[in-house]
């Protein structure tokens, strides 16, 4: 891996202390009808599709049995499923259900309604128009830490 210039540690620098600022707000306004853990494993389940538990896991970069205890409980509130794999009997295959899928529509509507409201107080239509430009590039950048 090549060593960062020195543009790249400025701005990462601002991006962290920006985005740090940012969450922390955000989870001051948090539904805790679900915990940071459950969220993340619904979202995973919904946007890669069914999946097994260690599939899962390597995907979430957390242990199996850590994200085995968060599967549980969202089966018990019916937003998870679980079925036995076709291709190997020993293991489930897990799949986010209507319910979930509601579940994290609702919970985004709330928070993008929040954001939205502070965007269209505070906002020029260029800045909205810069930040949007830049949602791609920082989910980009999750995609790489």
């Amino acid at each position: 891996m090549s060593r960062p210039t020195a543009d790249a540690v400025a701005v990462a620098e601002k991006l962290y202390l920006a985005l740090s600022l940012l969450v922390r707000r955000l989870r001051q306004t948090r539904d805790e009808s679900l915990s940071h853990p459950e969220i993340s494993a619904l979202v995973r389940l919904e946007s890669a599709g069914p999946s097994t538990l260690t599939a899962l896991a390597k995907l979430e970069r957390i242990s199996a049995q850590s994200l085995g205890a968060t599967l549980n409980t969202l089966e018990s509130r019916g937003l998870v499923r679980r079925e036995p794999d076709a291709a190997d009997g020993r293991q489930s295959v897990l799949s986010i259900t209507a319910i979930g899928r509601n579940t994290l529509r609702a919970r985004r509507s709330g928070r993008a309604a929040h954001i939205a409201r502070a965007l269209a107080a505070r906002f020029t239509a260029d800045e909205l128009a810069t930040l949007r430009a830049a949602a791609p590039l920082l989910e980009r950048l999750a995609d790489e830490l």
